[in-house]
């Protein structure tokens, strides 16, 4: 049956909230800023003491926590901005929100000054992550990006392309033929099909409710799926194989590749020394010699409330949160990769990824983002449970896909 996210039947509920804005009282605004925090290492406290020295009383920036899993953090966010909810000043948004909550108008674009400020040296993929129908809706934070980890002391030369992987790993044959990937009914399953489908020159979407899956790239994505889920490169886990599960195998010593963040990196070198002297770093594998690699992309991104009663300052306090010496606290403390190009060159970043720091550049910049649609946790559970486990997929399947998924946009299917 058809999970649908009833925002009506919450507003009897929730409607108390919308009457509790942030500038109860008099004097400066208190600004709520809700965020995640447990990932960034206290980077997002010490980019808001920061802001707040800097506002010199003018306002003052306080961190409400949010649940740690991104859809826990979109139920929460929607139903307190489906009920005008005026205390949400600011608000860290998974990429992948920003269509949805910009439609929904429960946030509002930066005025352009303020959003020409954003764009000015940002890398453009991020940027389009914040974008939705030409308007800029949230700003760039954070940023991330999927590598291809593999051991170094069994292949001599990094695989390009998926089909060069398969083969490596197939002559290693046994426990290190194994491929780690997100095989789990779950976001990170939506992550690995759409870089597959970006990486094969095609795209899931060509406008925020119509389904593209262009036949050729959809069909050369789907045989890697499939091929992945295939002995030897699948073990019997990978069905329920997540990215940390994944980092878990990978330091094991087995399996001899693997895409994932660079979370891996730090973990490795404090869990598996053994692994991690021998780890090394390429580019998310492309679909065919062809087409250069599209990489997964993600990072958190800075909207602002529609019913905060304290818009300029919280697009002011927005803009002060992004800035590079936050960003490089976000680098030092949590790992997350800037969204400004320039603060790659930083030796905060350099240190943070030792080798392949103009690696993660790259592939942030070659990024193929997630659609920007209303629809987009329609979308995301439509080709989760059409398309899951990998086993079961079938190249042949790419026009029913392109169907169910559009049926799903449309409100028609049952998923």
């Amino acid at each position: 049956m058809r999970r649908v996210f009833t925002l009506a039947a919450l507003g009897a509920v929730l409607a108390g909230i919308a009457g509790c804005g942030s500038d109860a009282g008099s004097g400066p605004p208190t600004l709520n800023l809700y965020t995640f925090t447990a990932g960034s290492g206290g980077a997002f406290e010490a980019a808001v003491k920061s802001c707040n020295q800097r506002a010199d009383g003018r306002y003052k920036i306080v961190i409400q926590d949010l649940p740690p899993n991104a859809d826990d953090q979109r139920e929460q966010l929607a139903r307190r901005l489906a009920a005008k909810d005026a205390s949400i000043d600011i608000a860290a948004l998974d990429v992948i929100f920003t269509g949805e909550f910009a439609e929904a108008k429960w946030i509002v674009p930066f005025p352009e000054a303020q959003a020409e400020a954003v764009r000015q040296g940002t890398i453009p993929s991020t940027l389009e992550t914040g974008t939705y129908q030409d308007r800029l809706y949230a700003a760039p934070y954070t940023s991330n990006t999927q590598l291809l980890w593999y051991r170094k002391d069994r292949v001599d030369s990094p695989p390009k392309t998926w089909q060069e992987m398969f083969d490596q790993a197939r002559e290693l044959g046994g426990e290190n033929a194994v491929v780690e990937i997100q095989g789990a009914q779950a976001e990170g399953y939506v992550v690995w099909f759409n870089a597959l489908v970006e990486s094969a020159g095609g795209q899931v979407l060509k406008g925020p409710t119509t389904v593209d899956l262009a036949d050729g790239p959809t069909r050369a994505a789907l045989e890697v799926m499939r091929t992945a889920a295939q002995p030897p490169f699948a073990d019997a886990s990978q069905p329920t194989q997540d990215e940390d599960l994944g980092r878990i195998a990978f330091e094991t010593g087995g399996p001899s590749f693997m895409v994932n963040y660079p979370f891996i990196y730090p973990s490795a070198k404090e869990n598996a020394p053994d692994v991690f002297k021998n780890i090394g770093a390429a580019r998310f594998p492309s679909v065919s010699d062809s087409e250069p690699s599209a990489p997964p992309l993600g990072g958190l991104n800075l909207a602002v409330g529609a019913f905060t009663q304290n818009k300029e300052e919280a697009f002011e306090a927005a803009l002060c949160i992004r800035e590079p010496k936050n960003q490089l606290l976000a680098t030092e403390l949590g790992g997350l990769p800037p969204t400004q190009e320039s603060l790659y060159s930083d030796p905060v970043v350099k240190k943070a990824y030792p080798g392949f720091d103009e690696l993660m550049l790259e592939s942030i910049k070659a990024a193929g983002p997630r659609p920007a649609t209303p629809a987009y946790s329609d979308l995301s559970l439509g080709i989760q449970e059409t398309l899951h486990p990998a086993s079961s997929v079938r190249p042949g399947d790419a026009p029913s896909l392109r169907k169910t998924l559009q049926d799903a946009l449309d409100g028609k299917g049952l998923l």
